[in-house]
């Protein structure tokens, strides 16, 4: 089918490109979502009559995409999730859980505008980008920890994950040395003389 972009949509085209897709993708997303319209005759006609319209609109959508994108670009946020020994998450952090937790803290987006390309299985730092606008893309900072002090530590630089298992290896030497200065395997008296 083919169709007049009415916004600029990514890897398809720019506003007043005429463009094929697929009869699907313009019925379920484009349509629907004023992002085109059918490039009939009529349609065609409508389009260039309302043109300066559309591109003044779609410039004040992205003049205030652009602005609330200052203040968003390079945030971090905290989130405390559960995870094993090994830093793999319980569950995993999806578009929606960035989302919650940016407008919990006063920004505002949408769930669809927070771009992951894999969902986020583990503990640490993760830059996370949200597509406020067509051509307007912001980075924001997951800090995924097990608690407060943990992000903490994470946000200083320190890989929790490793320095956990650090200290559980000292621990064990620290033991295993205890254990053996304490006379662990060492006779004392007469016991197992004859």
């Amino acid at each position: 089918m083919k169709v007049i972009l009415l916004e600029r949509v990514e890897r398809l085209g720019a506003l007043g490109d005429t463009v094929t897709v697929k009869d699907g993708f313009a019925r379920n997303f484009l349509l629907p979502r004023s992002k085109a319209l059918r490039a009939t005759a009529a349609n065609q006609q409508v389009f260039e009559a309302q043109k300066a319209q559309i591109v003044a609109r779609n410039d004040k959508d992205r003049e205030a995409a652009s602005a609330a994108g200052e203040t968003l670009d390079g945030t971090s946020y905290i989130l405390i999730r559960q995870a094993g020994e090994s830093g793999q998450l319980y569950g995993s952090v999806s578009g929606r859980d960035v989302a919650d937790i940016a407008n919990a803290e006063g920004a505002k987006i949408q769930r669809d505008q927070v771009i992951l390309d894999k969902p986020i299985k583990t503990l640490g730092l993760h830059a996370v980008k949200v597509r406020l606008h067509a051509e307007v893309t912001v980075t924001v900072n997951l800090n995924i920890a097990r608690s407060q002090d943990e992000a903490e530590r994470q946000a200083r630089g320190e890989n929790v994950v490793t320095s956990q298992f650090e200290e559980d290896r000292l621990a064990d030497e620290e033991a295993a040395k205890d254990m053996l200065d304490g006379g662990a395997g060492k006779f004392e008296g007469d016991l197992g003389r004859d």
